[in-house]
């Protein structure tokens, strides 16, 4: 599979699972304390801090401010339970290809037309004839409109959900020019049909929605959202008062942040796990049991504080099911054991014979370079991995390298990867099935676990899901091929007097303001 297809693929579990993620996988750490009001806040809006500009609901984001404007078929509820939208109900069939949607019959679009399945079926294709225009559409083959409120969308390949894309009116956009597709004024000025519409906008500065009062679940009791867009000093822009929300926080601010008795901090973990890429090639990562004891060697838990991550953010060894996360059914991380990891690595021959405090085996030095992305919070996490990975007899050199350049040496697929070992990301999912396979980039081939993951993509059940992901963690467990440090952490701000976000469901703002409201202390 080529480097286009992966993308491709990496795209499509990505959207699904940080759906999963925001309802069933959050994790949220409030942190506040009565304090005094800031009485210039206004009491019917909240204005939010959002990197962009006047085009984010237009089709080349993929972004929560676009589902206040518009919605999708289907959503997950602050339990993370899957609820209708513009879906009432809906069913697949046996083999999750061929799906059947029962529109509602309440929602309109904002300008009061009613929302039919032929505006989904003229979105769907309409995309689907824009590739730029970064809008998945799963590998629909095609589009069928049974009657004004039912179609069915049928698949190349099983799809399990179908809770991300948004739809667009066609008695709106039907005539206009399909050449001219980007530069459509409807991008910045759009007709919705969702909790919020678009009132206006001020070129790359802001953009301002108000609630819409003929919305099928009653009109959201937040008034007016704006989306000031990000300035050159986020956290000057929340102390003052300028903004209620920042979305991009800086991690080195969070712990002011926190013990600031007039914000609330949240924290919502997404479907990508930080993770050091072994290239099995080196001679010191060709057995696992020195991967465990460099596993071993680190202390996770002392590296999330250090970088600002919750307290009890979760570590782990494994992939796994959202479903397996909420019933707490996954083995227990490697704990952080450096006797051991010493123990493991002489088992291995990897000594210090000669008293220079790095150990070798057979005249080869246990020292290698590992890649880093430049300026991302993994360079942080490697600096200190290095100092643990020294004190066990291990030395590491760090190369920090542009964004494209580290991912690019992970995507050399059939090519065993220039590199000793990775700082990056890995998906929790069946996308980086390949690094498994005869491909892998980082020369470790298992054909048990690659068919287990290829098997997961294809059988959608959720107890089949289980049982072959609980043979997943089993040889993850035991071969230990890349060391998970810890799931990637999404932190928002939000000042006190917004209310309604859960500390369990609901981290982020902007894709639950339906359910907020504002509520000022006594």
């Amino acid at each position: 599979m080529n480097v286009q297809k992966i993308a491709s693929l990496r795209s499509i579990d990505r959207r699904r699972f940080l759906q999963v993620c925001a309802g069933s996988l959050a994790l949220a750490v409030a942190a506040c304390r009565p304090g005094k009001d800031r009485t210039s806040l206004d009491n019917t809006k909240v204005t939010v801090l959002y990197q962009g500009d006047e085009g984010l609901l237009g089709p080349d984001y993929d972004s929560p401010p676009k589902f206040l404007v518009f919605l999708p078929l289907v959503a997950q509820n602050p339990q993370g339970e899957n609820e209708g939208r513009l879906a009432q109900s809906w069913e697949h069939s046996p083999d999750y290809r061929t799906w059947t949607f029962h529109l509602r019959r309440d929602v309109r679009w904002h300008d009061g037309v009613p929302v039919t399945a032929h505006d989904v079926k003229f979105s769907l294709e309409l995309m689907a004839s824009q590739p730029g225009s970064g809008y998945v559409t799963y590998g629909m083959q095609s589009v069928t409109v049974l009657d004004e409120f039912t179609l069915t969308i049928t698949f190349k390949k099983p799809l399990a959900d179908w809770t991300w894309d948004v739809y667009y009116p066609k008695h709106l956009l039907s005539n206009l020019d399909p050449k001219k597709f980007q530069s459509w004024e409807f991008w910045t000025h759009p007709v919705g049909n969702g909790p919020y519409r678009y009132l206006r906008h001020v070129p790359k500065t802001m953009m301002e929605l108000e609630a819409n009062p003929d919305y099928y679940r009653g009109k959201p009791k937040i008034a007016r959202v704006v989306l000031k867009f990000s300035g050159s000093n986020p956290l000057a822009e929340l102390l003052s008062g300028n903004v209620d929300v920042l979305t991009d926080v800086n991690r080195a601010d969070i712990p002011k942040l926190a013990s600031n008795p007039s914000f609330r901090v949240y924290h919502g973990m997404s479907g990508w796990l930080d993770a050091i890429y072994w290239n099995h090639k080196h001679p010191l990562f060709s057995h696992a049991r020195v991967r465990r004891a460099l596993t071993l060697a680190i202390n996770r838990r002392e590296l999330a504080q250090v970088l600002n991550l919750p307290e009890d953010v979760p570590i782990f060894d494994v992939i796994f099911t959202a479903r397996q996360f909420r019933r707490r059914a996954l083995p227990d991380p490697l704990p952080y054991d450096p006797e051991r990891a010493k123990r493991l690595l002489d088992e291995a021959g990897w000594r210090d014979q000669d008293g220079d405090g790095i150990r070798e085996r057979a005249g080869v030095n246990a020292k290698f370079t590992a890649i880093v992305e430049a300026g991302n919070v993994l360079e942080q996490a490697a600096i200190y991995v290095q100092a643990q990975f020294r004190r066990v007899g291990i030395r590491m050199d760090l190369q920090s390298l542009e964004s494209p350049m580290v991912k690019g040496k992970l995507e050399d697929w059939g090519r065993g990867g220039e590199f000793d070992a990775a700082f990056s990301r890995f998906y929790n999912g069946t996308g980086y099935v390949w690094y498994f396979g005869k491909q892998s980039p980082i020369n470790y081939h298992n054909d048990k676990l690659f068919r287990l993951l290829q098997a997961a993509a294809d059988n959608l059940e959720p107890d089949a899901q289980d049982r072959i992901y609980s043979e997943v963690m089993e040889i993850l467990r035991d071969e230990v091929p890349l060391t998970f440090l810890f799931p990637q952490v999404e932190t928002f701000v939000a000042h006190r007097r917004l209310r309604g976000l859960s500390s369990l469901f609901r981290p982020d703002p902007l894709w639950f303001m339906e359910y907020l409201w504002l509520e000022e202390e006594r």
